[in-house]
Parts: structure tokens; sequence; C-alpha cells
């Protein structure tokens, strides 16, 4: 349970995650804070069972893919309403340009400016939620005849029970099998948190 304000969310990792915020670790809290949106609250930094397991017994973490939860500081004791919820939306989400579709990403971003998120498609859009898939190539590693490489993320602006959280699920890019893992991720790690909350007294 995630105390926010009044409201207590039940707020689980997505399946085969694990939450690292109760270990209070400044390596990982640090990780979480590089890719928390500003003046946003921390609710939830989960990686991998594997590299969860990596970490706790000192070898190094794959990072592949991992997940964040926040919610915007300023809201935090608010109650969120459709109104200030849509408006959120657009903040959010503001700038982000035309959807460019998911095929041959790869190939127009091969010459991006490292770190520049470019909008692929909208995954899902109903009331209380708005989930995006976004990409963006990543900075070289200084290796000779490196291939670009590419990070993948969705994000998910959801309201439950009367908050408003930022969801973000993150996987490096191989292939179109990637593609698909983030698109059905986020859809069952939304789902799963929904219903959770709903069932809920």
């Amino acid at each position: 349970m995630v105390p926010l304000g009044v409201e207590r969310l039940v707020l689980d990792a997505p399946p085969g995650f694990s939450d690292t915020m109760p270990l209070g670790s400044p390596r990982l809290l640090e990780l979480a804070e590089a890719a928390a949106p500003p003046s946003s609250r921390i609710l939830l930094f989960a990686v991998t069972d594997a590299d969860l397991r990596a970490f706790m017994t000192g070898d190094r973490m794959e990072l592949r893919r991992y997940a964040l939860a926040v919610t915007p500081a300023r809201l935090e004791r608010e109650r969120v309403d459709a109104g200030l919820f849509a408006a959120l939306v657009e903040e959010s989400l503001r700038g982000l340009g035309p959807a460019e579709g998911a095929a041959d990403f790869a190939g127009r971003l091969a010459e991006a400016r490292p770190g520049e998120a470019r909008l692929l498609e909208e995954l899902h859009r109903a009331e209380g939620r708005v989930s995006v898939l976004q990409a963006t190539r990543l900075p070289p590693q200084g290796r000779f005849f490196e291939r670009p490489r590419f990070l993948l993320f969705s994000t998910t602006v959801l309201l439950l029970r009367g908050k408003a959280l930022q969801l973000t699920l993150y996987s490096l890019y191989d292939g179109a099998a990637d593609l698909e893992w983030v698109r059905f991720a986020t859809r069952r790690w939304v789902d799963d948190l929904v219903r959770l909350n709903r069932d809920r007294p």
C-alpha cells in the first residue's frame, strides 16, 4: 500500500519485477531519480527479478527492462477530478508531436539526436487512462562501428481512486519482440492496478 494524502493505493510492480524502494539503496534511488519527471514523487522503481538478485549479490545489473511509477508532487494530497486529470494528460503529453508509427522506427531514429524522444503510437485511451509508446536513441558508448541503440518506453497517465499516477515501462530494443512486450506488459500492468484498486474497499 502506498499512502497519498488520505488515500492508500495498491501499487504492485509488473509481473516478473520487484520494487526496489523498500531497500532504501542510494544507488537505486539515483537511477529512479534520473528517470523520473521533475517535481514528482517516486512511488515505485522496479527492476526485473534477475536484476534484483544480481544487485543483492553484488553483481552488475543488466537493467534491460525496468519500471517507474510517480505522482506529481503538487497533486499528492489533492483529489483529482476528471477536469484536472484531463489537464494533467495534456501537460504530460504536450510537445510529443504526431505519432510516427512503430514500423521501421529504428531506421528513422538512427540519425536522431540521442535522448530525443519520439512518439510512436497511442496504446490506449479511456476515461481516466491514457497510454502512449515512445522511443529514443541512446548515447553511443564510444565503441568503433557501434550500431545505434534504442530505448522503448510506454508512458501511462492514470487516475486511481482520485489520485493521478504516471507509469513508465522501459525496454532496450533488439527487435520486434521488444515492441510487443512493451505493448502487452503495459496493458497488463495497468489493468492489474485498476482491478486491484477497484476491488478493494
